[in-house]
């Protein structure tokens, strides 16, 4: 397959719009109070499909870090009063990490800051989906 300048063109502009999303995030967790990890923590526990909970092991493989660092984070986050550790009464070797109300608080007010930021990108993102598709197929 021989890339093509517009190749380059798309994938420079997802690039650039992926990377003022995070920029966006990373602002809006700073003024939250929050590092970047601390919100994209909450954000998975939230989000995790099927359950209100993740164990650290499913913390760290979400956030793509160690497990220490995991733990780590939870600790700060549990010190924040934002998430709370509960034994997994299925497996009492396994720590259940659960967004406490405040944490819900916080999650919510910085989510509908990103979703109206990824309504705002949205038509770029649509545009650039569409020439991929066009050129590469469904």
């Amino acid at each position: 397959m021989a890339v093509t300048k517009a190749n380059y063109e798309a994938l420079a502009e997802f690039r650039y719009a992926l990377r003022k999303f995070q920029a966006f995030s990373e602002d809006a967790a700073s003024r939250s109070g929050l590092t970047p990890q601390q919100h994209q923590a909450l954000l998975s526990i939230k989000g995790a499909p099927d359950t209100d909970w993740l164990s650290i092991s499913q913390i760290a493989e979400r956030l793509l870090v160690r497990h220490h660092t995991a733990v780590g984070l939870v600790d700060r986050l549990v010190s924040l009063g934002l998430v709370l550790r509960k034994a997994d009464p299925a497996d009492g070797r396994r720590i259940q990490v659960h967004v406490t109300k405040e944490g819900e608080e916080t999650l919510a007010a910085l989510s509908v800051n990103h979703l109206e930021e990824l309504k705002s990108i949205r038509p770029a993102l649509r545009k650039l989906l569409e020439q991929f598709e066009r050129e590469y197929g469904a």
